[in-house]
């Protein structure tokens, strides 16, 4: 159910100070000194930014430490070897995923983020218990972000006999995508992997996203087969490749025609923006129609300590690993972790025009690209016209 507020003085993406009208939680008017209906509540922008939500559309909700006391982080140097640390130790540390998935989401709410898509663990140790306890999150939160889950076999699927069968009750509780990882790597069986994924994809009817960290001529070899799944199921516009660190590869030969089909079947691809992993070249990928979107991944988990579910700290990483200087490059960055993640996550009226969702951010700057070098404290974050989160403070606690 959306709300009504009049936002006066702000500056929507940088241009002159309006006047905002919200009504039923979508923009109504914009304009010089409207008038506030009777009774609707006002807020004074004073000439601050107003930028569109931003989009955190790749995390890892059932298992980020946030707001647990420090543990050192003990997991090994292999991708495999963190995975198997992880799955230990969820138990052992009580990581339990419903209180964990709310603290981290009332931290993205008062970051500014108004959207999220989290990939939750699937897995013959834990069963359903991340799954469960996310949903649980959603539906506590729903006044005040939007998420989607995915269901992710993070452990494997083929490798561990059962996960198959999981990710299909996840899928029948109501997850909306389907998740996979690396099917030569961690399945060492990309055939069977992906008959799962994209088996369970056609039988719920539900959109594919896979994380696929192999590198180099690996990495291509299982985006190609992606891609040949993508065009035999008539699945164009349904699947994103989250990291695609082969797309980093200096190998132009690899790479080019990887970009052409990605861009033909509109498959989507997700960065971090990583500082030790090849990336995806960001301006490339635009240039070429590809949608692009980013995410903070895993915030202090047992992966690594880093991470605070800022999406505008996220678009500064992303425009250093792909060496943006100028304004309109930071821009581009931006665009990434808002309108990017908004066409990957499907997301319906975005932005900051009239007739679009007010779900919206206001915050100090004077232009985009200051708001993202600077990053100052949030100053109204609102969703459906509601003001979820004041001068950096969420109006919603976490447990």
């Amino acid at each position: 159910m959306g709300e009504d507020l009049l936002l006066r003085n702000v500056r929507p993406m940088g241009r002159a100070a309006v006047d905002v009208l919200i009504q039923a939680g979508r923009i109504a008017a914009q304009g010089p000194t409207l008038t506030a209906p009777p009774g609707i509540a006002t807020e004074d922008g004073r000439g601050m930014l107003l930028l569109p939500g931003l989009v955190e559309a790749h995390t890892h909700l059932d298992k980020s430490l946030w707001g647990m006391p420090y543990q050192p982080n003990i997991a090994g140097p292999r991708l495999i070897d963190k995975i198997d640390n992880e799955r230990a130790l969820k138990r052992a540390w009580d990581i339990d995923p419903a209180r964990q998935s709310a603290r981290q989401v009332v931290q993205s709410i008062r970051m500014g983020s108004t959207h999220i898509r989290s990939h939750v663990d699937v897995d013959t140790d834990h069963g359903l218990w991340g799954i469960e306890g996310v949903m649980a999150t959603r539906e506590a939160y729903r006044d005040a972000i939007t998420m989607d889950i995915v269901a992710f076999p993070q452990s494997g699927i083929i490798r561990r006999p059962g996960t198959a069968e999981l990710m299909d009750a996840a899928l029948a509780l109501g997850a909306e995508h389907v998740g996979g990882i690396d099917p030569c790597a961690i399945d060492r069986d990309p055939k069977g992997h992906l008959d799962v994924v994209f088996g369970l994809s056609q039988k719920h009817g539900r959109p594919v996203d896979i994380h696929l960290h192999e590198p180099g001529e690996m990495g291509a070899f299982s985006m190609d087969l992606i891609i040949e799944r993508t065009r035999a199921l008539g699945m164009a516009g349904k699947v994103t490749i989250s990291h695609a660190f082969c797309l980093g590869s200096p190998d132009r030969d690899l790479v080019d025609p990887l970009l052409a089909e990605l861009a033909a079947l509109d498959i989507a691809i997700m960065t971090t923006g990583p500082a030790a992993r090849p990336a995806p070249p960001v301006r490339r990928l635009v240039e070429m129609g590809i949608r692009i979107c980013a995410g903070s991944d895993g915030i202090r988990d047992t992966w690594g300590p880093y991470g605070n579910a800022d999406m505008l700290e996220r678009a500064m990483f992303i425009g250093l690993r792909n060496n943006f200087r100028r304004d309109e490059e930071v821009e581009i960055a931006f665009a990434v972790c808002t309108t990017g993640g908004a066409a990957v996550m499907r997301l319906d009226g975005y932005g900051t025009d009239i007739g679009c969702v007010a779900d919206l951010l206001v915050l100090p700057g004077a232009t985009i690209t200051d708001a993202v070098v600077t990053r100052p404290a949030r100053a109204f974050v609102i969703k459906h016209g509601r003001v979820v989160s004041r001068d950096g403070q969420a109006l919603v606690s976490a447990p």
